[in-house]
C-alpha cells in the first residue's frame, strides 16, 4: 500500500487519468462501431458519414496518449478500404 505522500499522491493521479483513459476509449469504440454498423448495413453514405465523425476522435485519442499513431492509422486504413469497397 501507499505510504509516502508521494505515492498516495501518484495513487490518486492514476486512478484519476485510467477514468479519463477508460471515458476516452469507450468513445473511441463507440465511433467505430457506427463505422462497422454501416458498413454491416450496406449503406455506403451512412458509412462515409460515420467514417469521417470517427477520424477526428481517433486522431483525438493518438493526441492524448490513449491509442499508439500506427494502431489508429490502421484501423484508419482498413475502415476506409471497407467502406470504399461498398460502392
Amino acid at each position: 500500500m501507499a505510504n509516502s505522500p508521494q505515492a498516495k499522491k501518484r495513487a490518486r493521479q492514476n486512478a484519476r487519468r485510467y477514468a479519463i483513459n477508460k471515458a476516452r476509449r469507450s468513445r473511441i469504440r463507440t465511433y467505430l462501431r457506427k463505422v462497422e454498423e454501416a458498413i454491416a448495413s450496406g449503406d455506403k453514405e451512412a458509412a462515409q458519414a460515420a467514417l469521417r465523425a470517427a477520424q477526428p476522435e481517433l486522431m483525438r485519442g493518438v493526441t492524448k496518449g490513449v491509442l499508439h499513431k500506427n494502431t489508429a492509422a490502421r484501423k484508419m486504413s482498413r475502415l476506409s478500404a471497407r467502406v470504399k469497397a461498398l460502392g
